[in-house]
């Protein structure tokens, strides 16, 4: 946190133009992602899933580190590509073209997650025309019950994977194919779970799904993905999902329920980056309306879409400036809940809602904690033709 305190300030001291800006921490990330790895039992995997940040430098800083990329389209393989040739992928999603397919066959993607029967069937024909052999997983929309999270992808009507109640139709289509090879399925269900011992619960009961279409169809299984989903507590920064837990309970688990040579592949995205980053914006005004007081930044939803996204009140910090250019007084507040805005022409462009802050003036600069996933990369860039932020890689 220093380094970037020591950023802000620096860059206020060295020119006039209002801060807007991602910063990353990349030294606090491979620290994170490294403590999460070695922990994790033997019989697991740990990829990122890029769509977090797929930024080029959060790729590199990764890539020693996890045991893969997961990816939801050509251009996020083509990223990945750029600075490795051989590190795993795994491809994901809803909706993927013909020349998705042949990417992945062409880029050597490891393992092509399969989300209807149509696109088995295109991936078999394209796979026979070009005399390719295809490791696949099939994604499976789960009836559940599951768990409650922020995003729900599975155990109800949605887009994602293949409605349980059909997936036994897809297995025998699939076992008869001869140039699709199914090594597991994916049931990646939900986003945001906070609760560890849910998300073990979880993974048992993934398991136990497999294990009967195993047996029924003779099956024999490489890979379970139990996709991402564990949470980022944006309210209570003090209170994480319990990660030291959840690890100490998936271990047996697994030790009792998990097949021999089966692998847990986990794809966590948000988990892995979301702490190591800062949205900085610099306060352009002051103003009270109809009985609220709003600080209005440099920057907004259009980098930051989160916040809006999930209807909550991003955290944040007030990094205070000296720094004043104008020969006028300076506006200040203090102890006065404060809705911190951007500015676009919407008042939907809030970042943050009626938080009291001890003192903040034109001049200083809100710096938004937990910022280094879907932020960027999620927002409408180019929205009103604002400029974009600078993006910082503190090393």
């Amino acid at each position: 946190m220093n380094k970037i305190l020591d950023l802000i300030q620096t860059a206020k001291q060295e020119s006039r133009k209002p801060i807007c800006a991602f910063l990353y921490d990349l030294e606090q990330l491979r620290t994170h992602v490294k403590s999460r790895v070695a922990s994790l039992p033997a019989n697991t995997r740990f990829f990122y899933a890029i769509k977090a940040n797929s930024e080029l430098p959060i790729l590199r800083a990764l890539a020693p580190i996890v045991h893969g990329f997961e990816v939801a389209s050509i251009g996020e393989i083509l990223k990945v590509r750029s600075i490795s040739s051989e590190i795993p992928i795994l491809f994901g999603g809803p909706g993927k073209s013909d020349e998705e397919l042949i990417g992945a066959l062409e880029h050597n993607v490891t393992l092509l997650h399969l989300e209807s029967a149509h696109e088995l069937r295109r991936l078999n024909e394209l796979c026979i025309e070009r005399n390719r052999v295809m490791p696949i997983l099939l994604r499976v929309n789960l009836r559940g019950p599951l768990p409650s999270a922020t995003l729900a992808m599975g155990g109800r009507p949605t887009q994602f994977g293949i409605d349980e109640a059909q997936i036994k139709e897809v297995i025998a289509e699939a076992k008869s194919m001869p140039n699709v090879r199914l090594e597991g399925f994916h049931l990646h269900s939900l986003s945001n779970n906070m609760n560890a011992k849910e998300h073990v619960a979880l993974v048992r009961h993934y398991l136990e799904r497999v294990i009967e279409w195993a047996n029924e169809f003779d099956l024999t299984l490489s890979y379970l993905n139990a996709g991402g989903g564990i949470g980022v507590n944006y309210a209570d920064l003090n209170q994480q999902f319990d990660w030291d837990l959840f690890v100490a309970e998936l271990k047996p688990m697994l030790e009792r329920c998990l097949p021999e040579r089966m692998t847990v592949l986990f794809e966590c995205g948000r988990y892995q980056t979301a702490f190591c980053g800062y949205y900085a914006a610099e306060v352009l005004d002051i103003k009270e309306n109809h009985g609220k007081t709003y600080a209005i930044v440099r920057g907004g939803t259009q980098h930051f879409r989160l916040p809006v996204s999930w209807q909550h009140s991003h955290p944040f910090l007030v990094v205070e400036s000296e720094r004043w250019d104008y020969s006028f007084p300076r506006k200040q507040i203090e102890n006065v809940p404060i809705t911190v805005v951007g500015q676009l022409c919407t008042p939907k462009d809030v970042l943050a809602s009626d938080i009291t802050v001890p003192r903040l003036r034109i001049g200083d600069v809100i710096l938004f904690l937990y910022a280094g996933a879907y932020g960027w990369s999620i927002s409408h860039h180019d929205f009103l033709s604002h400029p974009h932020p600078d993006h910082l890689f503190v090393d």
